[in-house]
């Protein structure tokens, strides 16, 4: 089950997230009355679409998984939330409900923060503001190229496009396929998980990428990217 903890007191400057480093000292000591630290454990869910959404959250360390669910068995992963990203954002606007589901990839430290708190420092600290609205252009762009995805590309564009995703810099510091299973990656690059088997054999023995065991190294990003280009 997850831990949770209220923040009491006055926090450290040091122990806050960089997205934090923006906002004065009563900003904080504000903040800091309206919001909760929950751990999360490998694999338990933070929370699930459908559900009432109270807070917005903020990852501050760990992985986490975003994805929609069709139905019993069919899945669309979004993206990989890491440390300094915000989850249920649109809840501050009005949503009432997730959109999605998200799932502890590893172990998760998160921030659940109160919409109207967050609300009006956003109000007030315009700097904040800009940084968080260019969080979110980031993530908006990422959801258009799944899209176009969607639409556009075939089974090996579409498998070529995920492990680029995966393997971004975004991720560098970060093992992320060791977190995922092949059926995780099918579900990012939205094939059946057959044919990320038959197309990553096919990859490998292109040469542009390595396997071992469930570990994925990319080793032509130029032709996996003219793959994820022409589709």
């Amino acid at each position: 089950m997850p831990n949770e903890e209220h923040i009491s007191g006055k926090p450290s400057r040091r122990e806050e997230p960089d997205c934090f480093e923006l906002i004065s000292k009563e900003e904080l000591d504000a903040l800091s009355e309206n919001r909760t630290h929950v751990s999360y454990l490998r694999g338990e869910t933070l929370f699930k679409q459908g559900a009432f959404a109270p807070h917005v959250l903020f990852v501050q360390s760990g992985l986490v998984k975003v994805y929609l669910q069709f139905g019993p068995k069919k899945v669309q992963n979004l993206w990989i939330a890491k440390s300094g990203d915000f989850l249920a954002f649109s809840s501050m606007f009005g949503e009432k409900i997730y959109h999605y589901s998200a799932m502890a990839l590893k172990d998760a430290e998160v921030l659940m923060i109160d919409k109207k708190s967050l609300r009006n420092l956003l109000k007030t600290n315009s700097e904040f503001g800009f940084r968080i609205t260019s969080k979110n252009y980031r993530s908006e762009n990422h959801l258009m190229e799944i899209v176009a995805n969607l639409s556009y590309k075939q089974m090996r564009g579409k498998l070529a496009s995920a492990l680029i995703y995966l393997s971004s810099e975004a991720f560098k510091h970060e093992n992320v396929f060791s977190y995922l299973s092949r059926q995780d990656v099918a579900n990012f690059a939205s094939i059946s998980v057959e044919s990320v088997i038959k197309f990553l054999k096919e990859f490998e023995k292109e040469g542009i990428i390595a396997l071992e065991n469930k570990q994925i190294k990319i080793l032509d990003s130029g032709r996996l990217g003219m793959i994820s280009n022409t589709g």
